[in-house]
């Protein structure tokens, strides 16, 4: 009966509290988990934000958004010769800090001309 009671404590406390590997470790540990997570500051986070709070109410804007954000990098290539790839050239488009924020953006004006315009956006895909 003990180990269910235990069991029991342990699976309440942890639907709480989020118990890390560094509080059950000795003192050394603890010290350093402390310094590797201490928090970095992010001289991109302004522009992100800014990005992010772009609201989407315009027809107009929409439109602009999906033209000038493509949905595929336009950098990714395969180079053929006479039929055969020699190589491919990666996508460069995730090396951009702002790339999550931009295709999120490109997404909201998508769904605004889908939903609330009711437009075909096939032409975007």
């Amino acid at each position: 009966m003990k180990v269910f009671d235990n069991t029991t404590k342990r699976i309440f406390l942890a639907s709480w509290v989020s118990i890390n590997q560094a509080e059950t470790s000795d003192h050394k540990g603890t010290q350093l988990n402390r310094s590797i997570s201490k928090p970095h500051w992010d001289i991109l986070q302004p522009l992100r934000q800014r990005v992010e709070n772009i609201q989407v109410r315009d027809r107009q804007l929409a439109h602009r958004l999906c033209k000038l954000i493509p949905s595929q990098c336009p950098f990714e290539r395969d180079v053929k010769v006479f039929g055969k790839t020699l190589f491919h050239i990666p996508p460069m488009c995730k090396l951009n800090p702002l790339y999550d924020e931009v295709v999120g953006l490109r997404f909201r004006a998508l769904c605004y001309l889908a939903d609330e315009c009711g437009e075909d956006v096939s032409q975007y895909c």
